[in-house]
């Protein structure tokens, strides 16, 4: 029943999300079906891959992605629900503090006790500044930076006055809220307007069990995503270096470009190399081994001046944003996806 349930599941995001999914790039629809028939990509894909010039069969589709959401089985949804996450990486290494959780029509302290809305408003005039985000979401969906001063609120930079605020938290279902991170000086020195996380995948090998740390990007924010970073609402990526932690420039899944330097801010991107790369790479591996029953991780980094904060962990991860400088199926990430029968 499960594996009817999972065929039936994979169909309908063919059609509706493969198919006919949204699309930055004008690609025709004959084409678009071809792709999508032909490997399972999307027509923006199409662009960005240059599969009119490039072999389809050094590209991982994003057929291919949905499918890699099974790769972990049940354990999944554990990375996926951002509160149990936070919970059970809490023990291991630094994450935002959780304040508050909402579900149904209850408000709840992070010590499970139901609380008031008040009581939000007044630890947003303690904090300064809060995220508020879904509890199962990904892609920066729903995600929020509220904050206060000089007796004023926000909602990411737009002010909103006290009652509409409080409307805004009653309407949103679902959420938690949690503590700003301060990122390091090292990433506001490139742009500081939204917090740029890196994101860094690591596997599990199910023969040897060993960990290790296969791509990483750092997903820098622009005036157009504030306050979040994200590829998916335009934000921009650039490739780190496994080896070196060196920044490539900086591109974007929405429109063909290439940046050494940061549009809003004029900061050089290109060639500048993340701080203490190595131990990081080392602290993510460690963190993996600690979880011996999850095989993929996606890592949402966000780099501090005291070292990392795991923002999110998750259970897959889009390929746009790690195959813009070249296919991924024949390399390391695709040979991991072909041991876990994911692609041929």
């Amino acid at each position: 029943m499960n594996k009817i349930k999972r065929i039936v599941r994979l169909c309908a995001v063919w059609i509706i999300k493969i198919l006919f999914g949204k699309k930055h790039f004008k690609v025709s629809f004959i084409k678009r079906l071809y792709f999508a028939i032909n490997g399972g990509f999307m027509a923006d894909q199409v662009v960005l891959y240059d599969l009119n010039n490039k072999k389809k069969n050094d590209y991982l589709s994003e057929f291919d992605w949905y499918k890699s959401r099974y790769i972990n089985g049940s354990y999944g949804r554990v990375l996926d629900n951002k509160v149990v996450c936070s919970d059970l990486l809490k023990e291991y290494v630094k994450v935002p503090n959780v304040f508050y959780i909402k579900k149904d029509e209850f408000i709840f302290s992070y010590d499970g006790k139901e609380c008031s809305y008040d009581r939000i408003i007044n630890s947003l005039k303690k904090e300064g500044k809060l995220f508020i985000k879904p509890i199962s979401a990904g892609k920066g969906k729903g995600v929020n930076r509220l904050s206060y001063d000089n007796d004023m609120f926000y909602i990411d930079e737009k002010e909103i006055s006290f009652d509409d605020l409080i409307l805004f938290l009653k309407n949103r279902k679902s959420w938690f809220i949690c503590e700003n991170i301060k990122q390091s000086s090292f990433l506001d020195k490139i742009y500081d307007k939204t917090s740029n996380t890196m994101r860094i995948i690591s596997v599990r090998d199910k023969n040897s069990n060993k960990c290790e740390v296969i791509n990483a990007v750092l997903r820098i924010g622009t005036k157009e995503t504030i306050p979040v970073d994200n590829g998916s609402r335009g934000g921009l990526v650039c490739k780190i270096d496994i080896e070196s932690g060196k920044l490539s420039s900086a591109k974007s899944i929405q429109k063909i470009c290439d940046f050494e330097k940061h549009p809003d801010s004029g900061s050089v991107i290109e060639g500048k190399i993340i701080p203490n790369w190595d131990k990081i790479k080392k602290e993510i591996v460690s963190l993996m081994e600690k979880l011996p029953y999850i095989y993929f991780i996606a890592w949402d980094v966000l780099l501090t001046d005291d070292g990392i904060c795991i923002i999110e962990a998750n259970s897959s991860s889009g390929v746009n944003i790690v195959q813009m400088w070249g296919g991924q199926r024949n390399e390391k990430l695709g040979e991991f996806y072909r041991t876990h029968n994911i692609i041929r």
